[in-house]
Order: C-alpha cells, then structure tokens, then sequence
C-alpha cells in the first residue's frame, strides 16, 4: 500500500514539474494568462499547481500572484494564491525537515534563515513579522521554519494570516493591470509601492535576528 501510494505521489509529481516545465518560457502577463485560460475549467488547479512548485524553481512568486488577478479577477484570484502560497510554503517546510540543510543549501543557493532554539514556543508570531515583511524572501523562512522546531500548525497558520496585505495588494494589481489608465490601476500601484515602502521600513528596524531575540526575551520574562 504504500508502495502505491509512493508511486502516485511520484506521478503526479513528475506531472506537475512537466506542467511547470511548459509554463517557464512565460514571462509576461498577458502570455501567462493566455497559457492558463487554456486549461479551461482545469486552470484554477493549474495555477495552484505552479505555485506550489515555485519554491523549487527561481520564477518569481509575484509575477504569477499578479497573473491570478488578470486571470481569475481579484476574490477568486486572492483564494487561489493563498491556496498555492500555502501549499508551496508547506513543500518547502516539509523538504527542509525531512531531507536537511545540506540538501536545502543546494537547492536554494543560500543559507536558510537559522531559527535560535526555543522560538519554536513563539512560532505563530515569529512566522507572522516575517510573512508581514514582504521583502524577507518568501521561501528562505520556508526552509529555515523546516530546519527549526516551529510546529507545523504555527507555520502555517502564521503564513495564511501573515501573506494576507501582500496577496491582496499584487493580485489586485493584476486585476487593474488591463485597465492601465484607470483610476483603479493608479490606486493598485500606489498600495503597491506603499507596501514595499513599509517593508524596507520594518526590515530595517526589526531585523531577523531582532525579532527572535525580542520574542525569547519577552518568554523569559
């Protein structure tokens, strides 16, 4: 049985990475919503796919969080993002537990974040700050969470609440990104900025390393 179920899970796997594969050469907006409206029915289970698959490519996350709004208008295309970031966070997390940091140094090309030990007992806010701060790489707190003793239900949920501004505010943009002279669009860009604007500011002030050693100390006292 779970021979099987191994045997499966490689399968759809390899169909996904296949479908990715295909999806790649697409560097534009209009060219990667041509390419999903062709799934037809099927393209909301294909963009949550290639999300998932993110973490083990270089394509950058925000661009395809951009195409759902274009794609799929900004409510169905916020669902859908939160689905696939979730999921592809959870990849992330679960290679780094499982296979370690050797094997996630090479995959990424760089260091993962290093959790201190006993921020696992503040996880779900640690893992919040940072989804807050979009300018932290996405999938290195993935990893560095995996190579930590953050509980999974921490993670998670610290991830679902946290992307929630940066989602809203890129796929938005892509919903106006048609209508380029449009009041709307001019209002997407300027949240846009606005949100990487605050994002320098809090990285600047609460550093990583701050942040955990602000939450252990606030533990212990």
């Amino acid at each position: 049985m779970k021979k099987k179920l191994f045997y499966l899970a490689a399968l759809v796997f390899l169909g996904a990475v296949f479908i990715f594969k295909e999806f790649l050469p697409f560097t534009d907006l209009e060219s990667i919503k041509t390419f999903l409206l062709s799934f037809g029915p099927l393209a909301p289970i294909i963009y949550i796919i290639l999300f998932t698959l993110v973490p083990l490519t270089l394509f950058p996350d925000a661009l395809l969080a951009i195409s759902s709004g274009a794609v799929f208008g900004i409510f169905w295309g916020t669902v859908y993002t939160m689905i696939g970031a979730s999921c592809g966070a959870t990849l992330s997390f679960f290679i780094a537990r499982f296979l370690g940091r050797d094997f996630v140094t090479k995959l990424i090309k760089h260091k993962a974040e290093q959790f201190e030990d006993g921020i696992e007992r503040q996880g779900f806010f640690v893992i919040l700050i940072m989804r807050l701060i979009p300018l932290i790489p996405f999938d290195i707190i993935s990893y560095g969470a995996g190579l930590s003793k953050i509980k999974f239900l921490d993670f998670l949920l610290g991830t679902l609440v946290g992307i929630i501004p940066g989602v809203i505010i890129y796929v938005n943009l892509g919903d106006q990104a048609l209508n380029v002279h449009s009041p709307a669009f001019y209002l997407s860009i300027a949240l846009l900025i606005g949100l990487f604007a605050l994002s320098y500011y809090l990285k600047k002030k609460f550093s990583f390393d701050k942040i955990q050693k602000h939450l252990l100390a606030s533990k212990e006292n």
